[in-house]
């Protein structure tokens, strides 16, 4: 494997990793189930495209195609991220209000609160604005740290 696809692929799984405590600082409650969940902070698609294309600036300069193929790639990632996946996120909340009314118009007592998780649609599909850029911030630090760090140990 590529050093890139390591160090975008160890970056995701960081970010991923690091929305548990993040959430726990805000909840007071740990939720191991945030590693395999979409949307929050920080957005582990925007850290993984920002660790590749910093390394590739890093290790082969800002002007080549890779660099300019992993800077685009990664800004419609990104635009994705908070824009139609954070969108499809919203809707699926409304959606998810609108069921939970239906169910109380038909009245039905054993569905005050829509109990039905499982067929509710996920409603952390994307991500806040300030979400992509802890993720980018977090991406362009993995990227320069793995440069770096496999530097060092060539010259040793």
């Amino acid at each position: 494997m590529n050093k890139g696809l390591k160090t975008a692929l160890a970056t995701i799984a960081l970010a991923q990793f690091l929305k548990i405590p993040i959430k726990q600082l805000e909840t007071g409650r740990w939720d191991w189930r945030l590693f395999f969940e979409t949307g929050g902070m920080p957005s582990s698609h925007s850290a993984g495209v920002s660790a590749l294309a910093t390394l590739i600036a890093l290790e082969r300069g800002v002007r080549t195609i890779d660099f300019a193929l992993a800077a685009l790639f990664g800004l419609i990632v990104m635009y994705d991220a908070q824009g139609v996946r954070r969108q499809a996120g919203e809707l699926a909340l409304r959606l998810n209000e609108l069921a939970e009314e239906v169910k109380k118009l038909e009245g039905d007592p054993k569905q005050t609160v829509y109990h039905k998780r499982q067929r509710q649609l996920r409603a952390r599909l994307g991500h806040e604005p300030i979400e992509v850029v802890g993720g980018a911030l977090l991406g362009m630090a993995t990227g320069a740290i793995s440069h770096w760090a496999c530097r060092r140990r060539r010259t040793f």
